[in-house]
């Protein structure tokens, strides 16, 4: 079975006033090539990683970040 970790981290930070990748990175404790390599799904977070950027954006990880199986 198949496995793929969605996420909204491009929308959320377009959402909060356009915030830019390298200032998500900062808030989040990452690099900006970690937040590129999330966007692009060729990198699931761990989970203390997703509750982080979930708390950046005030949002519950569930919000944040989708597990679906096909």
């Amino acid at each position: 079975m198949a496995c793929h970790i969605r996420n909204s981290i491009r929308r959320l930070r377009f959402e909060a006033g356009e915030m830019t990748q390298q200032e998500l990175a900062k808030h989040a404790g990452v690099t900006r090539q970690t937040i590129i390599a999330l966007e692009a799904a060729k990198y699931s977070p761990s989970l203390e990683l997703g509750f982080r950027i979930a708390a950046v954006f005030g949002q519950p990880i569930e919000s944040v970040f989708q597990y679906e199986t096909a």
